[in-house]
């Protein structure tokens, strides 16, 4: 998605580029994000900031809150919903920086945050992005 206008992209623009990364991944993958929450914020929270020891805020680009894949058990009563957040302002401070198309960038933390639902390691999606 290139962008012409002066106006930066919204979060709903970033929340259709999730949108379009979600159906590009293969059904296997797909299928186990049905009871996952996709959500684009502008930042973390005071709080996430804090637990993560982050100098700022613009060095999250994206979370995963849940119970990875491999560690739920069918006598566990959920707590709260899985959910992957996105965060605006440092994807588009990112872009800025680095000049990649931000559909590629999306892309990249989207199926990060993915990989966590999943259970793999940073190692394992490293590699796996590798192979692309």
């Amino acid at each position: 998605m290139a962008y012409a206008s002066e106006e930066p992209p919204s979060l709903d623009d970033i929340a259709d580029l999730a949108n379009r990364a979600v159906a590009k991944l293969p059904e296997p993958v797909r299928s186990h994000l049905a009871a996952v929450v996709i959500r684009v914020e502008e930042f973390c929270d005071e709080e996430t900031e804090a637990a993560l020891d982050l100098e700022t805020a613009f060095d999250l680009l994206g979370l995963y809150r849940g119970v990875a894949l491999h560690r739920k058990s069918g006598w566990d009563v959920p707590h709260d919903v899985d959910l992957i957040v996105l965060y605006r302002r440092p994807i588009l401070d990112y872009w800025c920086e680095t000049g990649e198309p931000l559909s590629r960038i999306v892309r990249h933390v989207l199926w990060h945050e993915v990989g966590h639902h999943l259970g793999f390691s940073d190692e394992d999606m490293e590699r796996i992005e590798a192979e692309e």
